[in-house]
């Protein structure tokens, strides 16, 4: 007995030995580097299931990780963080947001990340506008990043601006959060060689997610009667309203410009060729501009028409703009404030115009031996006159005098005469009417479709003299005179739209476009 205790004691000392061998905390006994070196197999011993920390079988998948570095003791990770803060310091960045971060295991690592921002472009102040971009691993952060972004379109000579505007896409997983997006865009018909653009553009679309405001803005826009297909173009023309809330910004807008008289197919279309509208601030921008045009003499019931007329109206500083334009119209053609609301009601591009673009139609009709009084009243009937190019004016004025003889007169009672295109419809017609011996006035020839004229010419269409077309806001364009028609006309859907199509043609005129943004929109707004 007194053998098999000594014996049992042996073994129970050698085993405690042991222990004080493999445990680094035992004060007595030098700590090996890696205790776990003498185990080939530790999750067996220690009664766990084994976890690889090797790539799966789709490495791709996996989250990318902020920090990399080997293994420390808090005391050293102390120590580390410190060297690296002095080191931040030295080259001034502020590592104060750096606290909570985990940082890299040593100076170098942390070097390297510094050095790889700054060759993108970045400067000391980007860093310290977003010092956390110095958690994000090169290899694993920056470089899967910049690779796809520069893939789905950004230049490369651009990464480094893009990360400066927005630095926490460092963050992200390529597969995870990025792909989605781009996937998202595609499906919304942008093209793909605008995705770069659409994102250079507005970067914060890849921290959105899909489900929440992307998706309901889109959804509400198609609502109200946006085509589908060009929500592609209007993601690529203003990207910002992707990350509009539905109920605290476009629909109070939306209803606003409803309320105002503005039929909501009408302002779809508004919305798909100008997409920046929704922009335009509803309490600070939209309703104040209305306001304006209202206090300027502009009848309330014509806003619509305005608005669908110049959309661009409702974000510009009109106040001002108006002002100068009601003194310099009062100043030059002595034209008064409710004849100068007539003008912004029948052209609010008006309003945009430089002042030395109006100034060279109206010379060049006082040049014309047109008193003051009559040029003012012709701008008043046809504001588009000031708008007009001198040169094309001149041909048309030389042709009215030289080869059709007639008193300059009725081009003040008919000043649209100027806007139709002289080899395209002024000669032709007046051909025409030569041939057959018809003497008639500039409006009864001129200011009718293609169809109309011709009949007109063999007599089967008889009507009086009649002003142009009108425009009803929600309603069809009505043709003043349509009430008189020939026994044979049939008075089909088809034919009304025939003759809207035709009238919205004739409108059309040639801008000096280069000075006045927005004027190809002069002409009947589309039903």
């Amino acid at each position: 007995m007194n053998s098999s205790a000594i014996l049992r004691r042996q073994k129970l000392l050698k085993l405690i030995k042991n222990i004080h061998i493999f445990h680094p905390w035992c004060p007595k006994h030098k700590t090996l580097q890696n205790p776990c070196a003498q185990i080939q197999n530790p999750s067996r011993v220690f009664g766990v299931s084994q976890y690889s920390t090797q790539s799966t079988k789709f490495p791709e998948y996996r989250m990318p990780s902020v920090t990399w570095g080997v293994v420390q003791g808090k005391k050293e990770k102390l120590v580390n963080r410190v060297k690296i803060y002095d080191y931040l310091k030295t080259l001034g960045i502020i590592p104060d947001e750096l606290e909570n971060l985990e940082l890299p295991s040593t100076v170098e690592v942390m070097s390297e990340r510094f050095q790889f921002l700054q060759k993108l472009g970045l400067t000391i102040d980007d860093i310290n506008e977003y010092p956390l971009m110095l958690g994000c691993s090169v290899r694993k952060n920056m470089i899967p990043v910049l690779g796809y972004l520069e893939k789905v379109g950004i230049p490369k000579s651009k990464l480094g601006e893009f990360v400066k505007n927005y630095p926490q896409v460092l963050h992200t997983s390529v597969v995870v959060e990025l792909a989605p997006v781009i996937k998202f865009l595609r499906g919304l018909d942008v093209e793909k060689q605008d995705i770069g653009y659409v994102l250079q553009k507005y970067p914060e679309l890849l921290g959105f997610k899909l489900e929440g405001t992307m998706s309901t803005s889109v959804a509400y826009l198609v609502s109200i009667g946006v085509s589908p297909r060009d929500i592609g173009p209007m993601v690529t023309q203003y990207p910002y309203f992707l990350g509009m809330r539905v109920g605290t910004v476009i629909k109070p807008l939306v209803d606003y410009l409803v309320s105002l008289g503005l039929p909501k197919n009408i302002l779809a279309r508004m919305l798909e060729k100008r997409a920046y509208i929704l922009g335009y601030d509803l309490e600070e921008t939209v309703k104040l501009n209305v306001d304006c045009l209202i206090s300027f003499g502009i009848r309330r019931e014509a806003i619509a028409s305005v608005i669908a007329q110049y959309p661009q109206i409702l974000g510009l500083p009109l106040k001002a703009k108006l002002s100068s334009q009601q003194y310099f119209f009062n100043l030059k053609l002595k034209i008064d404030p409710d004849g100068f609301a007539c003008i912004i009601e029948k052209m609010p591009q008006i309003a945009s115009l430089n002042q030395h673009v109006i100034m060279k139609p109206i010379e060049f009709l006082l040049g014309r031996g047109l008193s003051l009084e009559d040029v003012a009243i012709m701008v008043m009937k046809c504001p588009q006159l000031v708008a007009l190019r001198v040169e094309l004016m001149k041909k048309s004025y030389y042709y009215f005098k030289s080869e059709m003889g007639r008193p300059v007169k009725e081009l003040v009672e008919f000043p649209e005469y100027f806007t139709y295109s002289l080899e395209c419809r002024i000669k032709p017609r007046y051909t025409k009417l030569q041939s057959k011996g018809i003497r008639c006035s500039l409006n009864w020839f001129l200011n009718c479709s293609d169809q109309r004229f011709e009949e007109r010419l063999q007599g089967d269409y008889i009507e009086s003299e009649s002003l142009g077309p009108s425009f009803c806001m929600g309603g069809k364009l009505e043709l003043p005179g349509s009430d008189v028609v020939s026994d044979e006309e049939d008075e089909s859907d088809d034919e009304v739209l025939y003759r809207r199509t035709c009238m919205k043609k004739a409108s059309r005129v040639i801008w000096s476009t280069s000075s006045l943004p927005g004027l190809g929109n002069l002409g009947a707004v589309p039903m």
